[in-house]
Order: structure tokens, then C-alpha cells, then sequence
């Protein structure tokens, strides 16, 4: 039994009429006859009961078109579904990223995203950049924005490109003695107190800071350890010391801080966009599309990476 013996049993149904049935199929009334005659004897079943006033379905006749007419319907559906996954309309997209990337690209690039494939569900994990690419490799997210690209057994099948450049910026607390300043030295900061990201969780970063300050700077031994942006901005703003993150953190000012430039001038690691390069799956590639709408700066260095070029 086929798809079109369903839709031949339907059309004799409505026009209770071989002949305007089979014009309406656009075939001959020969083949259709045929057709429901071999249809009858698949179901053993009389379907219609032929008459003087027209072609009429039986009892089993009326059952078997409930369930035909369903079939066909869940049969468009189940072709209408697998276009949408296949444009990448729906699925589910797992994303890991470091706290930063929420003040910049991620908010213009995850409303976009939701506007444009709202059937695709969004999975979202803030994750530190260590986390976030061992989950990458490990497959268990579908992209990871990270500090720095991801290093270690299984990188070198990933795809990473760049989002997002920064540099080093202090911050501190309303009444502290740096408030006042535009920027601070790096002799200034190994006398204070530090707050910084944990090295195991952010290692790129922690790199960056040891060339900074020095491999045996007493201040980044004894820093107080904080989870993200977030959290040194709020310890800063209680006075816990000075506060050492991505100048992105501007983006989300708070009461009670002040921000100072770190001098000489020191970049930090990027902001990494990476996923796995064997990953050929719709929703990815229509998240990667937004991003390349969103951000076309990162378009061309995306395109090269992943082969478009």
C-alpha cells in the first residue's frame, strides 16, 4: 500500500464518481478502478459499494479513510518537519560561554538568533573557558565561547575565531584610593589586594597576568579567586580590593565602582568563538550565519576557517 492509493481512496470518496475522480487525479478511469480493486483486496475489505447513484463508501470503507486521511496529513507534516530541520528551523543548539561574552557579542547575536529560528531550542551554559572547551571536545556542547581558543587533546578539530578583542582594566571601589585615578600602574597593583578569575578556570587569562606582574608577585599568589565579571565588580565595590577583568566590563556599570586603565596597556586573551569542524548540523550553521549578520567582522576570519574562503 502507497502513498497514492490513499489519495485515491479519498478523491473516489469526495466525488462518489470514478470518472471525476480520475479527472480530478489527473489520470484515467481505467487505472483508478484498478487501483481500488487492488486496494480491496490488500484490506480484504470491501471499501465502496458501487451504485446507480454513484460510488459510495462501506462501513470498513468510512474507518479505512479516517486513517488514510490521517496518514497523509502526518506524511506532509513529517516532510514539512524534516525542511524546517533541514534549514536549520528547529533542533537544538548547546551553547557554553564565559560570563564576559554576555556584555558583548552575545546579547545582539542570541536576540537575533531567537528571532529568526525561534523553533530551534537554545540551550545555554555559563561555563569558565577551561570548562567550556573540554565540553566542546567532549560533545557536549554544539559551540563554547571562550577566553583564548581551546587547548589540549581534541583542539585541533575544532574551528576557532575570534569575537571579540580587549584589554586589561582595573576596577575598584567608590571610596578607594585609586577611585580618583584614570589609570593605575603595575607597581600600583602589586601593592593592593587583587581579585581575580580562578587560573584553573580561566588559564589564558592567568597567563597573561603572571607576564604582567611577574611570576613570584606575592599579589596574584594571595588574589581572592572570583567566578566571573560579575563577581570582581561586586567584591570591588565592597572594598575587597582591586578588580582586574576585560575592559568590556564597562558595559555593565554599578554603583559604587570605578574603572582605571592598566598601564602599559595590556591586551588580553580574545574572545573565542569555536566548534567542532566535522559538525554539520543545520542549527549550527544557521547560528553561524547570525553571527556573520551580526558581527561582520568576524564574517571573513569564519569563512577562511571553516573552509568558505
Amino acid at each position: 500500500m502507497e502513498a497514492r492509493h490513499l489519495r485515491y481512496a479519498l478523491a473516489l470518496a469526495e466525488h462518489a464518481h470514478f470518472g471525476r475522480a480520475a479527472r480530478s487525479l489527473g489520470i484515467a478511469q481505467p487505472p483508478l478502478s484498478k487501483q481500488i480493486a487492488d486496494l480491496e483486496r490488500e484490506t480484504g475489505a470491501r471499501l465502496f459499494d458501487r451504485t446507480r447513484q454513484g460510488v459510495f463508501p462501506t462501513a470498513a470503507g468510512e474507518a479505512f479513510l479516517v486513517r488514510a486521511r490521517r496518514a497523509l496529513e502526518e506524511m506532509a507534516a513529517a516532510t514539512a518537519d524534516a525542511g524546517r530541520a533541514a534549514r536549520g528551523e528547529t533542533g537544538r543548539l548547546r551553547l557554553g560561554f564565559v560570563a564576559s561574552a554576555l556584555l558583548d557579542p552575545l546579547p545582539d547575536v542570541l536576540g537575533r538568533f531567537g528571532r529568526e529560528r525561534p523553533g530551534v531550542r537554545l540551550e545555554l551554559h555559563e561555563m569558565a573557558s577551561g570548562r567550556g572547551a573540554a565540553a566542546l571536545i567532549a560533545g557536549e556542547l554544539d559551540v563554547a565561547v571562550t577566553l583564548g581558543p581551546p587547548r589540549g587533546a581534541g583542539a585541533e578539530h575544532l574551528v576557532s575565531v575570534p569575537v571579540g578583542h580587549d584589554h586589561l582594566t582595573a576596577v575598584v571601589g567608590s571610596a578607594h584610593p585609586y577611585a580618583g585615578q584614570a589609570s593605575v600602574s603595575v607597581e600600583q597593583l602589586r601593592r593592593q589586594p587583587l581579585i581575580v578569575a580562578a587560573g584553573e578556570d580561566e588559564p589564558a587569562v592567568a597567563a597573561c597576568l603572571r607576564v604582567l606582574l611577574g611570576e613570584d608577585a606575592a599579589a596574584l599568589d594571595g588574589a581572592t579567586v572570583a567566578r566571573d565579571v560579575h563577581t570582581i565588580m561586586g567584591l570591588a565595590a565592597c572594598g575587597a580590593g582591586v578588580g582586574l577583568g576585560p575592559s568590556r566590563m564597562r558595559e555593565a556599570p554599578r554603583a559604587g565602582i570605578r574603572f582605571c586603565e592598566v598601564t602599559p596597556r595590556t591586551a588580553l586573551p580574545d574572545l573565542v568563538l569555536s566548534f567542532a569542524g566535522r559538525d554539520r548540523s543545520p542549527a549550527l550553521g544557521a547560528f553561524l550565519g547570525t553571527v556573520r549578520r551580526t558581527c561582520p567582522h568576524v564574517g571573513a576570519a569564519l569563512d577562511a576557517r571553516s573552509g568558505r574562503a
